[in-house]
């Protein structure tokens, strides 16, 4: 085993009914005034707004609501969050929804914390992060794995840009995780939420590091091996308790860095899937099943034995050589999306056939105009950024 430091100070609270814990909870995180984050209406709609908000003014906890929050969240949001802190002198941050919802929590706790400072430098790097809010969860979305992760991202809707953003500052306090709240969830964002779990995983698994690091592996393997199973069962049986509790275990797990101790993150792909989410407004579970096929196709030669062993410990593919199980793991990957309903190019993702402009702007938005290089596993430049786009232009 490799050498790792890991902290994940979350407070996980679990299982049905855990989001009645939310007064008592927020209160030991010395919370009084409160700002709630959410989506659209679905949280609305189901009345689990208005019990929490019930719940809260029982236990004499006062608060203020923002939301509107939308996939691939708005910088604008965020700010206009950080003006309702100010403004009501508020000192905890909710969110109750799903990654879209928390990330925007965790950037209007930034903001908020540093006035002075607009919250989208701290996401282009031109101001250091140093201090935070808490930030609670209430999740209703098996997904993004956000509410135990030390990452966030947000859209510049001005710029189109998509950028995410490292820090322990990220991880918030304390998540209640009630797998009945994920029951109302359209099938396509259950479908996309849990190949964004997969992708976390996926992500660390293929890395730089070669040396042996088997209990993260196996831990790794058998997330994925879940995660594929529980699907689909949850897809079928949408109240199924049991696959959906497994799903949104595996989602907290796989994005906590649990699942890369002794390895590192490569993340290539999901930069990859970004630049077509800022660009196009599409969802972000679906950028990554367009994009993977394709760079597994690209890269998996710089480590045959390792995609070999994924295809062996994941996909159950033993027969043929090295070289041909490599080959069939992607192959059994891609026809998994499929069996999904997932896209795996352009034209399936609804975005039509590119032309080679867009393909170099996207390049140059991944590359930060030709001067950085992204992932570790296979380093990607802006040429390779065209060539993988357009493998997947079609």
């Amino acid at each position: 085993m490799q050498s790792f430091t890991f902290k994940c100070p979350t407070e996980i609270v679990f299982g049905k009914g855990a989001e009645e814990q939310v007064p008592e909870k927020l209160k030991a995180y010395g919370a009084t005034k409160i700002l709630i984050v959410y989506g659209g209406g679905s949280v609305v709609r189901s009345g689990l707004l208005g019990h929490i908000e019930s719940a809260l003014t029982a236990a004499g906890l006062v608060f203020t609501s923002i939301g509107g929050v939308k996939p691939n969240p708005r910088v604008g949001l965020v700010r206009e969050g950080v003006r309702l802190v100010h403004e009501y002198e508020l000192d905890f941050i909710l969110a109750i929804g799903g990654g879209s919802v928390i990330d925007s929590a965790k950037g209007i706790a930034h903001g908020a914390a540093n006035p002075g400072i607009d919250v989208w430098d701290f996401w282009c790097g031109r101001a250091k992060l140093t201090k935070s809010m808490p930030v609670g969860v209430v999740l209703t979305l098996a997904a993004a794995g956000s509410e135990t992760s030390d990452s966030a991202v947000l859209t510049n809707e001005d710029t189109g840009k998509k950028q995410g953003l490292n820090t322990p500052l990220n991880r918030p306090v304390v998540a209640f995780l009630n797998p009945e709240l994920t029951y109302s969830v359209p099938q396509h964002q259950l479908i996309a939420g849990s190949c964004d779990i997969l992708m976390h995983t996926l992500e660390r698994y293929f890395t730089s590091v070669k040396a042996a690091n088997t209990f993260t592996d196996l831990v790794a393997e058998a997330l994925m091996r879940n995660v594929i199973a529980q699907l689909r069962v949850a897809v079928k049986e949408p109240t199924n308790y049991d696959a959906r509790s497994e799903l949104m275990w595996c989602g907290s797990v796989s994005h906590c860095n649990f699942t890369e101790l002794g390895r590192c993150k490569d993340f290539s792909c999901h930069r990859l899937g970004h630049e077509l989410s800022g660009r196009f407004d599409v969802t972000h579970g679906d950028s990554l099943t367009t994009m993977w096929g394709w760079w597994a196709e690209y890269v998996y030669q710089d480590d045959v034995p390792r995609f070999a062993h994924y295809a062996e410990a994941v996909w159950d593919i033993h027969e043929g050589s090295e070289e041909e199980k490599a080959k069939a793991g992607i192959a059994a990957t891609v026809a998994y999306f499929r069996e999904l309903g997932m896209p795996t190019c352009f034209t399936e993702l609804g975005i039509g056939v590119q032309d080679e402009r867009v393909l170099g702007r996207l390049a140059d938005s991944f590359s930060a105009g030709g001067t950085k290089k992204v992932g570790n596993f296979h380093p990607l430049d802006r040429a390779t950024a065209v060539k993988i786009y357009r493998m997947a232009n079609h």
